[in-house]
């Protein structure tokens, strides 16, 4: 039987967890992220991959720093056969990449070269991309550089944010992995060396960045709503209050007011503008303080005071 080590930390990497479970190999342990604080209340939680583990009854390592640490030295003890990651959130120490028998494989969210880095799927959405998916790659020191074993593209759909894609990914992965890792373990597979021209990198996002531009065009903000829903959720600056823009949708609309003005307002429905002349309507938004709200709920409230002309974001 092939043993394992899986390392993984979201709800993505689950499923991959588990389709490993269900094709027999032999998972020697687990190493995830530890335990964080989550939420308004702060209350300590276990990563999604920890509680796929536990309750699979199988050890779990939780290292702060993987690189030196003891459970480092028993995950090189272990000498798998093969180190499996899915977001897992540390880079893998050489030392720990040389104690692998066949492989270490990763399972990323993107089409490598392109989106190299910790928000691939934020940035293949907030870049208004038509397409992204999953590229299994050989582990190597350098960040999401080693060869591509396998790639499968996911269309992404307007109305798909990170939480839609991510579900998608991670069915797709343990999909393209299980029919992959047969060939790695064989040698019967021919890597791909990756086109270093074409290497485009996402960061993870900076808190900076999260801010709304109403001189982008309508699709462009929506796009960046989508692609930082459900966290950390971008935001805009309404009459002076910082407000998270949850849900949004492109109008069919032109306008030649100023953008972020208000287009058009009734009980149900708020039309602000954009860049080019282009309409955005707000469907779901947070004032800052205030539970998410239904735009009918916001302009029952403080959205009565936004007047039809009024550059209300600037």
């Amino acid at each position: 039987m092939t043993t394992v080590v899986f390392m993984g930390t979201p709800q993505f990497a689950v499923p991959i967890l588990q389709g490993l479970l269900d094709q027999k190999y032999d998972i020697l342990c687990v190493v995830t992220q530890p335990d964080r604080p989550v939420g308004r209340k702060h209350r300590i939680s276990q990563s999604p991959v920890k509680q796929a583990a536990v309750a699979n009854h199988l050890p779990v390592f939780q290292p702060e720093k993987l690189s030196g640490s003891p459970e480092m030295q028993r995950v090189i003890d272990f000498h798998p056969d093969l180190i499996v990651t899915a977001a897992y959130g540390q880079f893998l120490p050489t030392k720990m990449l040389n104690a692998v028998k066949i492989a270490a494989v990763n399972v990323h969210g993107s089409l490598l070269p392109k989106y190299r880095g910790g928000a691939p799927v934020q940035y293949a959405i907030m870049n208004g991309d038509s397409e992204t998916g999953i590229s299994l790659i050989y582990m190597v020191k350098k960040m999401d550089a080693g060869d591509i074993l396998a790639q499968k593209a996911v269309p992404i759909q307007p109305d798909d944010d990170t939480e839609t894609m991510f579900d998608k990914l991670s069915i797709v992965g343990r999909d393209l992995l299980l029919a992959t890792l047969p060939k790695v373990i064989t040698g019967d597979i021919s890597p791909v060396p990756q086109d270093q021209d074409q290497v485009v990198f996402s960061p993870n996002i900076k808190p900076e960045e999260e801010q709304l531009d109403f001189n982008q065009t309508a699709f462009m903000v929506n796009a960046k709503v989508r692609a930082l829903r459900p966290d950390p959720v971008a935001y805009t600056v309404i009459n002076g209050k910082r407000t998270k823009i949850w849900r949004a949708q492109v109008v069919d609309q032109t306008t030649e007011m100023a953008p972020g003005s208000v287009v058009e307002k009734t009980k149900h429905q708020l039309l602000l503008s954009a860049g080019k002349g282009t309409v955005l309507s707000i469907q779901e938004l947070q004032p800052a303080g205030k539970p998410k709200q239904q735009i009918t709920d916001y302009l029952n409230g403080i959205g009565q005071s936004l007047k039809v002309g009024q550059q209300v974001i600037k």
